[in-house]
């Protein structure tokens, strides 16, 4: 009799060993599949934990063993005809042999690819079926096959080189150094290089299932139609009927059925007239259609799978102009400007990182009004659920290949197994209407220059590209393209981030740029940041410490809680960090060596970098798209440290996620003065210093608006002369409108502040305030600061202009604004959530602050 098909999650009662360690009591309990082996050594106290102090260096040891993991399968019945059962491994971590019963069914080497094994021949009758898994060192399994092909040039930024030939999360690599530079692990993350059963593994028996949902669609241009075919790939002899239905929400607006052909395949057109469309959260609402497909003999219903999908079109407009060629985002005939940032894992073992974490990471992101994230090429494909969000959401998603900073090999198995991987990974996420772009790596094309590779764009035969030094162009030029195509067609590919029609990366002019020139490289000053930047500004950033409890948190000696102490520097990775948070502060701020006034001045430092970054490049938006998008390296973290996040590993927010926030949001006012690079010309300030204000909308329609320019003295708190007020001014639609432009007079002027607010129906809707520079000049004493907690809301005056005035960032509390400039005649009110009565209240400071 035919039966449906039925999954055991194999989640429990699993163990592990080292695998060479044969005492008795070797085999030690699994608290959890998914699971990394740190995880399950720190369950057991083996490894204390590596995110605190120095224990980072104590967890090395692991990554130069092999790992043995084992579970008893639940009792099966005997097999039946026409019955099926599969040992399903979502990822295996990464050099992985599979026994049943002591039988070798599997061998693995790449993280990212999933498997499925025919067992049904191979089990025993009864409860007596054991799965083993060993795992190698992915490290010495690397060291092997590099030292295998000394005819590669291994090179590149950030870890061992010979990580380039191991389909690995490359994020977890480990030290070493090659002929060119010293390497290290990743400049934000430990060295913690795991291995383990990472994804789900199931065991599954079925007689017919459907291995793949495919939704193949075509949008009308006037967008009022959609038309497509769904196509059911049965696996299974006995089923021969699949139903699909596509319904919203409780209304089903389509369904047909299909018999299945002899390629096991079944295929219906469908039709909706006049489509809801999925939009990024802003610019429109984000409907999901529902497509379930059922496999049945025609009496008994053996399968039934669903994938939600998003109708958009999505245009990654390249088009030459005046300038070069534009590089942004079409949404449905919508023009998307893409602020937002890079993603990176949200932790170093990710088996533990939630469905709620991911939901609050990308709450976070569309709070702060973030439109795209940018899924890094040295990291993972991520979880579905990471892209469920953000199709519910509305987040659009840059998602890199897996390959990230080095020359990668291109021998005949490696390209099998990494077609085989992209494969795999862009038929599950193709139905996702958040994906908008793939691009095929993370700065390999700056490995190319800076190591002085083969790189002769003008040569389009892909052969050759695999016999110059530089083989990789075939992985991005040739086979990744060919995978979209073949595999999610309404995706735009691009070949690399940053590129641009084979020219340098670093041109302006054409294609993305990550454009490290603040903090990295030439260290510029981050006030001219917008002046730096290119078409679409996919990387940059600026560092800062994360908050006191986040340092307390990992510093487990009070000794060392002063800046510049061992284990602080332990958990910064960056290298140089210390010149460059010293040299951007002192460049900017007046000196502090108590620990939390100097956690305040690196934070207003990123904030501050960032906002001239966004406030300027939003502009360029609409100054005829010269700039389509800037994504911040980077949100989040992976374990408790220094970096450029604006979102420590706890979630808790910097400064600079707030300035982002003021300088993204769907009307924002902007106010700057020419910049006067004081350290080059002895510190002379100039005769005098143009200003300008202007507007920036993502609204879809021209608004009315009242804007107003006051200009009060950094001193006194008074205002220097008269305020100026223009009413009725037509706010450009998606774009940036100018307002007014002025003149200081810094001989005859004291230094003041320029404080800018906009009126829409009667209502404040942003402001912005443009300070003399550098703040370290100015004296902030004696502000007059007032602040009161009033239930959920907190309200804050001052009698002189306040700069970076920042809240405690409190577990379970939310304010919707924090490191804001105080302006007097202005009170402004922040929203609290999560604040209870009798709780006491937030605490605050602000720059000078005594």
């Amino acid at each position: 009799m035919a039966e449906p098909l039925t999954v055991q999650e194999l989640t429990s009662g699993w163990s592990f060993k080292q695998t060479d360690d044969t005492a008795e009591d070797a085999w030690l309990p699994v608290a959890r599949v998914p699971t990394n082996v740190h995880l399950d050594l720190i369950d057991h106290e083996k490894i204390p934990d590596p995110f605190l102090g120095f224990n980072e260096l104590k967890a090395e040891w692991v990554a130069d063993n092999s790992w043995t993991y084992k579970t008893t399968l639940p009792e099966t019945a005997p097999s039946q005809e026409g019955t099926v059962t599969v040992l399903a491994f979502d990822g295996l971590d990464t050099f992985a042999v599979v026994k049943l019963n002591r039988e070798t069914i599997l061998t693995s080497d790449n993280m990212f690819i999933p498997h499925r094994v025919d067992v049904t021949k191979k089990l025993k009758a009864g409860p007596d079926n054991v799965l083993e898994i060993d795992f190698a060192s992915a490290k010495l399994k690397a060291i092997e096959l590099k030292e295998a092909h000394p005819e590669h040039i291994w090179v590149g930024f950030n870890g061992d080189m010979a990580r380039l030939a191991v389909r690995k999360a490359q994020y977890h690599w480990w030290v070493g150094c090659n002929s060119r530079r010293h390497t290290r692990g990743w400049d934000w993350g430990p060295v913690l290089n795991t291995c383990g059963p990472w994804r789900p593994v199931r065991l599954e028996t079925y007689q017919s299932r459907i291995a793949d949902l495919r939704i193949d669609y075509h949008l009308a241009p006037s967008l009022k139609s959609v038309t497509g075919t769904i196509t059911a790939k049965v696996e299974g002899q006995s089923g021969k009927t699949v139903a699909f239905v596509a319904c919203m929400e409780d209304n089903v607006v389509f369904g047909d059925s299909a018999d299945v052909d002899s390629n096991g395949m079944a295929k219906v057109e469908f039709r909706v007239n006049d489509p809801e469309l999925w939009y990024p959260h802003g610019y429109g609402a984000q409907p999901l259609y529902k497509v379930t497909a059922t496999v049945s003999t025609g009496e008994v219903d053996l399968h039934c799978t669903s994938r939600p999908i998003g109708f958009r079109k999505c245009e990654l407009v390249q088009q030459p102009d005046d300038i070069g060629k534009t590089f942004f985002f079409r949404i449905n005939g919508v023009d998307v400007f893409c602020g937002g940032s890079d993603w990176i894992p949200a932790d170093s073992f990710t088996p533990r990182v939630t469905a709620e974490k991911y939901r609050k990471w990308l709450e976070m992101m569309v709070d702060g009004y973030q439109v795209m994230i940018r899924i890094w090429g040295g990291g993972i494909w991520e979880e579905d659920v990471f892209y469920d969000l953000c199709d519910e959401l509305g987040v659009l998603v840059w998602q890199d290949f897996m390959f990230g900073c080095g020359n990668y090999p291109a021998w005949p198995e490696l390209l099998r197994s990494i077609r085989h991987e992209c494969v795999a990974n862009v038929g599950r996420l193709r139905h996702h209407p958040s994906i908008v772009i793939y691009a095929g790596n993370n700065e390999d094309y700056q490995v190319q220059e800076q190591f002085g590779l083969t790189y002769e764009y003008e040569d389009k035969n892909p052969e050759n590209w695999l016999k110059t030094n530089f083989p990789a162009r075939y992985i991005y030029e040739k086979l990744l393209p060919e995978v979209v195509e073949s595999e999610s067609q309404h995706v735009p590919y691009h070949p690399g981030s940053p590129w641009g029609d084979g020219l340098i990366t670093s041109n302006p002019k054409v294609g993305d740029m990550h454009q490290w020139n603040v903090w990295h490289g030439t260290q510029e000053k981050y006030q001219i940041f917008d002046t730096l930047g290119g078409r679409f500004n996919s990387e940059f950033g600026m560092e800062a410490f994360p908050h006191i409890d986040t340092i307390k948190y990992y510093c487990t000696d009070p000794t060392q809680l002063y800046p510049q102490s061992h284990m602080l520097d332990f958990h910064n990775k960056a290298d140089g960090h210390e010149r460059r948070i010293a040299a951007y502060l002192v460049e900017n701020f007046k000196s502090q060596t108590d620990l939390e006034a100097f956690i305040h001045l690196t934070q207003l430092s990123q904030a501050e970098a960032l906002m001239f970054g966004y406030r300027g490049w939003r502009r360029q938006w609409g100054q005829k798209r010269f700039c389509g998008g800037a994504l911040v390296w980077q949100l989040n973290d992976c374990w408790p440290v220094t970096s450029w996040s604006i979102v420590d590993y706890f979630l808790r927010k910097k400064p600079a996620y707030y300035a982002m926030r003021r300088a993204l949001a769907p009307v924002a006012i902007a106010v700057k003065r020419t910049h006067h690079d004081w350290s080059v010309v002895h510190a002379r300030v100039p005769n005098t210093s143009d200003y300008e204000v202007w507007v920036a909308s993502s609204q879809l329609e021209d608004l009315t608006a009242t804007a107003e320019l006051r200009f009060i003295s950094v001193a006194t708190g008074k205002e220097i002369k008269e305020a100026i007020t223009k009413s009725d001014i037509k706010i450009a639609a998606n774009g940036t409108t100018d307002v007014l432009s002025g003149t200081i007079d810094n001989f005859n002027e004291e230094p003041h502040i320029l404080a800018a607010r906009i009126w829409i129906r009667g209502e404040i809707v942003s402001r912005d305030v443009d300070w003399p520079q550098p703040l370290k000049y100015l004296s902030f004493e004696d502000r007059g600061v007032e602040v009161y907690s009033r239930g959920e809301t907190i309200l804050i005056r001052a009698c002189k202009p306040t700069k970076g005035l920042v809240f405690e960032e409190r577990a379970g509390v939310l304010v919707n604004d924090s490191a804001i400039d105080i302006v007097p005649g202005d009170e402004q009110v922040i929203k609290v959530r999560g604040l209870g009565p009798n709780d006491p209240p937030l605490r605050w400071t602000y720059l000078g602050r005594t």
